[in-house]
């Protein structure tokens, strides 16, 4: 699997993915679920700019800074991501 959620959520990603290997369809489909809004939401922007920032606020990385012709992320799709990664946050720690 190449997952760009998986740069902020590395242990759910794997998950699903060995649920799905070893055909417990239900639990990769449930993890699937509480992920997809992340799937969605990291691609409001061209990647790798969201994910970046997400990985900025989680202090994963120090910078977001992304190469040209990209550029930084929006206020407004920031403000999306990370409300996405603080409610995937929570549900995870549920």
């Amino acid at each position: 699997v190449i997952s760009v959620a998986s740069n902020i959520f590395p242990q759910p990603v794997v998950k699903m993915v060995q649920a799905a290997l070893n055909n417990n369809l239900e639990t990769a489909s449930s993890l699937n679920e509480s992920l997809y809004p992340l799937f969605i939401n990291l691609f409001v922007e061209p990647n790798p700019v969201p994910v970046k920032a997400a990985m900025k606020d989680a202090g994963i990385i120090e910078t977001a800074d992304v190469r040209r012709p990209l550029c930084p992320i929006s206020q407004v799709n920031h403000e999306v991501v990370s409300e996405t990664v603080e409610v995937l946050m929570a549900k995870l720690k549920e």
